[in-house]
């Protein structure tokens, strides 16, 4: 668990920081932030239908800095989420594991339109593993891989919450220090690193459903040109936020990813294996978040 409380160190140092721009510069600065721990848990005692006891934690530290003066404006967004899961059967292990770092700076075309020039970094904090078949292979690694693109483009901003970002000369690298893990993340074995360069689009739109409760959509899309051009990657998250006090939370959400350099650890009557496939992450629970 040291782990966490680093991310605990982490979040609440970079919340302090926030605060203090937000006064240094309050005329053009907007910063907002969410420090969210959820909880789920079940337990049976004498049931006749079973079950297994089982807890989750998770900590999602969210941050936006938003800054805009004149023509110019500067989207910032930092995410780190990280979770576990215990069950008596399989003892801990991790249910969220999110690195991400957003950042758009545009200039006024006209109205909604910007010219921009975006930056996005995602990775993880901690190792990963396959499961199957009660083994345990090691699939990924804090880092490993990372994903860094840049690029220049354009902009539809109707507001803070319905935008669209599309460049068609985008860089993308993906890092994978671990020679073992390489392989799995379309990176050659005797390099750290693949470059690819193509186009992308990022979309978010988020709705209030109804009093206290809005719905979150955030869509990322990349095509690699040097490389089946054809086969978009895919990054899909919806999440559902339910209000029930300032302080307490009900929080439910899907992420679906596609990339075809990525291969998924199967394994088949003890043959272990890889294949493309479709990744899916669920999570939903209630918790306390503390707003600023």
């Amino acid at each position: 668990m040291k782990l966490l409380k680093n991310v605990i160190c982490a979040g609440l140092l970079l919340a302090s920081t926030s605060i203090f721009a937000q006064e240094e510069n309050g005329k053009t600065w907007t910063i907002k932030g969410e420090n969210t721990f959820l909880i789920n848990q079940s337990s049976f005692s004498n049931w006749s239908a079973g079950g297994v006891n089982s807890f989750a934690g998770n900590l999602i530290l969210n941050y936006d800095f938003n800054y805009k003066k004149d023509k110019w404006s500067w989207d910032n967004k930092v995410l780190a989420a990280y979770g576990q899961t215990f069950q008596k059967e399989t003892d801990w292990r991790k249910n969220d594991d999110r690195i991400v770092l957003n950042s758009l700076l545009g200039y006024q075309a006209k109205e909604h339109w910007l010219y921009t020039f975006y930056t996005n970094f995602n990775s993880q904090f901690a190792n990963g593993y396959n499961y199957a078949d009660g083994g345990k292979k090691k699939t990924s690694g804090a880092f490993a891989p990372a994903y860094l693109s840049f690029g220049p483009g354009m902009a539809y901003k109707k507001s803070d919450n319905f935008r669209v970002n599309i460049s068609p000369a985008a860089a993308r690298f993906v890092f994978v220090s671990d020679e073992d893990l390489r392989q799995g993340f379309g990176v050659d074995l005797d390099k750290s690193s693949r470059f690819e360069f193509g186009a992308s689009l990022d979309a978010y739109y988020k709705v209030d459903i109804m009093e206290n409760i809005s719905f979150e959509n955030i869509l990322k899309l990349y095509s690699n040109y040097k490389d089946k051009p054809k086969n978009v990657d895919i990054d899909y998250t919806a999440n559902i936020f339910m209000k029930v006090n300032k302080f307490v939370n009900v929080n439910a959400g899907v992420q679906l990813i596609y990339d075809d350099d990525t291969l998924i650890p199967t394994m088949n009557n003890g043959v272990a294996g890889n294949k493309k496939a479709l990744q899916v992450r669920q999570i939903l629970g209630a918790g306390v978040t503390y707003k600023f």
